[in-house]
C-alpha cells in the first residue's frame, strides 16, 4: 500500500483549515452585507451589487479587511441621491462601527465602459470620487461575488493583460514609489502592512498575469528577499495578535520595510 505524502497531506489540511477560517470570517460580515443589500434599493434602483477584493477571494478578516463593493445604477447619482447614499452609509456606521469599512462605488451602467471615469464612492467614512480600477475590474470579472442583480461579465468590458499591467505600472510609478522616498509614513503600521504586500501582488500580476491574495503575497515575502521577521509582523496584524514595538524597533522596521518595498518596485518596473 502506498502511503500518502505527509507534505501533501499537511498542505491539504492547512488549505482546509484556511477555507474553514475564511468561511467563519465571511459569516461575520454577512448581517451587515445583507442589511446594506436590503436597504440600498429603497434609496435607488440598482442593476447590480458586486463584491470584490478579499471578501470575494477568500481572504477576508472581519474588523481588519475592507468590504469592497460596487453598486451599478441605471444613471449616475445626482446631488440628492448622493446625499441619500451618504446618509445610508452613516446610519449603518452609527449602528455598527464595522460599517466604516464598507466601501461602495456607484457607477452608472453607461459609465462602465470608461475605466478612467471617477464615480461617486463612499469609503473610509466619507464621500469621494474615484474610478473602478483595472485591478478591481479584473477581480470582479475573474471572481467577483454577485450580491444582487446582473453578473459582472454582462456589464463590464473585458480587462486584458496590457490594460491591467499598464494600470499596475502607473500605480507603482506614480503613487507607491514616491511614498518610498519619504521615511515618515513608514512609522505607521498601515504603510508597513500595505506597501510590501502591494509590491508583491503587483510583481505577481506583471510576471504571472494573475491576481493573488494578500495571504499568498505575505507568504511570498521571504523568497523575494524581505527583511527577516517582516512577513511574520504583517501576518500577525492581519491574522493574529499584533506585536508591541518599542520606538526603536518601530523606526528600524519602518526603514527596512520602506527600502525593501522601494527595491521590489524598482525590480517590478525594471
Amino acid at each position: 500500500m502506498t502511503l500518502p505524502d505527509p507534505f501533501v497531506v499537511g498542505a491539504a489540511a492547512a488549505d482546509a483549515a484556511d477555507a474553514c477560517a475564511d468561511a467563519g470570517q465571511r459569516a461575520l460580515a454577512a448581517p451587515l452585507l445583507a442589511e446594506f443589500a436590503a436597504r440600498l434599493p429603497a434609496a435607488t434602483p440598482v442593476r447590480a451589487l458586486w463584491a470584490h477584493g478579499s471578501l470575494a477571494y477568500g481572504d477576508y478578516r472581519h474588523g481588519r479587511s475592507d468590504l469592497d463593493l460596487v453598486a451599478v445604477l441605471p444613471a449616475a447619482p445626482d446631488d440628492r441621491l448622493r446625499d441619500r447614499l451618504a446618509a445610508l452609509h452613516r446610519e449603518l456606521i452609527e449602528r455598527d462601527p464595522d460599517a466604516e469599512r464598507l466601501h461602495c462605488s456607484y457607477p452608472s451602467a453607461g459609465e462602465l465602459a470608461d475605466p478612467a471615469a471617477a464615480h461617486f464612492t463612499f469609503a473610509q467614512g466619507e464621500p469621494m470620487r474615484r474610478p473602478v480600477t483595472a485591478v478591481a475590474r479584473r477581480e470582479l470579472l475573474d471572481g467577483g461575488e454577485v450580491l444582487a442583480g446582473e453578473r459582472p461579465g454582462t456589464l463590464l468590458p473585458p480587462v486584458g493583460d496590457a490594460e491591467l499591467h499598464a494600470f499596475i505600472r502607473a500605480d507603482l510609478r506614480d503613487y507607491w514609489y514616491p511614498v518610498t522616498a519619504r521615511p515618515d509614513p513608514w512609522q505607521r503600521d498601515v504603510w508597513v502592512d500595505h506597501g510590501p504586500v502591494t509590491a508583491v501582488r503587483a510583481t505577481a500580476a506583471l510576471r504571472e498575469g494573475r491576481l493573488i491574495t494578500k495571504r499568498e503575497a505575505i507568504g511570498r515575502l521571504p523568497a523575494l528577499g524581505a527583511p527577516p521577521g517582516l512577513a511574520e509582523d504583517i501576518a500577525a496584524r492581519r491574522y493574529g495578535t499584533p506585536p508591541v514595538l518599542t520606538p526603536e524597533a518601530r523606526t528600524e522596521r519602518a526603514e527596512r520595510a520602506r527600502l525593501f518595498t522601494r527595491a521590489l518596485i524598482e525590480r517590478a518596473l525594471g
